[in-house]
């Protein structure tokens, strides 16, 4: 007999942060034997709300006690000079060079992992602007969560504890995605083929309605079919 496919399970959207703030809350002892903090990743295409999802789970954990460290990925951008130097609507450019992944992880994700000094830098790159942030570098206190959002974060080899992935239908970020950003979706679906973002994070959260999202955990023996 075949092993069972994921187990979806529809919930409202405070209990889906709810079972994220678990899933946390339960690996953190493990990082904190390790030496380090946890480092916690919130993954989907813009339209999925990244950021928002993000933000909703900073006062959970520090009512549960944990000291909480916000960071966005779309403050680690590279600058105008290297991201659009194809130009400023290249799909590819945008998946692939883009994020700024070893400054991410030199001064967010290793300084916070095993070992790692604790000291850490909040943004590094305006994009608005295109010109450095001039952030002050902080110290984390021990037990210390990270929570970064960002999109496309999977597949870069960047060092995290812990990444929820939130899945929607092509035909749903087709929806919801600005007309002008539109240009990007070949990206996010270059970007779904090749990291697999929906095997690779260990939660997933369906947002195709944002009011009535799901939580997908896999069935015995993985991950199940693709759902789309």
């Amino acid at each position: 007999m075949s092993g069972a496919g994921p187990r979806v399970t529809p919930l409202d959207p405070a209990a889906v942060v709810g079972r994220v703030v678990a899933a946390v809350l339960a690996a953190a002892p493990d990082a904190d034997a390790a030496g380090g903090h946890l480092r916690v990743a919130v993954d989907g295409a813009p339209a999925t709300d990244p950021r928002g999802w993000a933000d909703r789970l900073v006062e959970p954990l520090r009512a549960a006690g944990r000291a909480v460290l916000r960071v966005s990925a779309e403050d680690f951008l590279r600058p105008a000079s290297v991201r659009l130097e194809h130009g400023p609507r290249d799909a590819d450019a945008w998946l692939d060079d883009r994020l700024d992944a070893r400054a991410l992880e030199r001064e967010v994700l290793t300084p916070l992992g095993p070992a790692g000094t604790g000291r850490w830098l909040p943004s590094l790159w305006d994009a608005a602007r295109d010109r450095a942030t001039r952030a002050p570098y902080a110290q984390a206190p021990p037990g210390a969560v990270l929570v970064l959002d960002g999109s496309a974060l999977l597949g870069r080899w960047l060092e995290l504890d812990l990444v929820v992935h939130l899945a929607a239908r092509p035909a749903t970020l087709a929806r919801r995605t600005p007309p002008e950003e539109a240009w990007t979706l070949p990206a996010l679906a270059r970007y779904d083929h090749e990291a697999g973002p929906q095997d690779a994070a260990d939660l997933v959260v369906r947002v195709d309605d944002p009011r009535h999202p799901a939580l997908v955990e896999p069935g015995p023996g993985g991950a199940g079919a693709p759902w789309f």
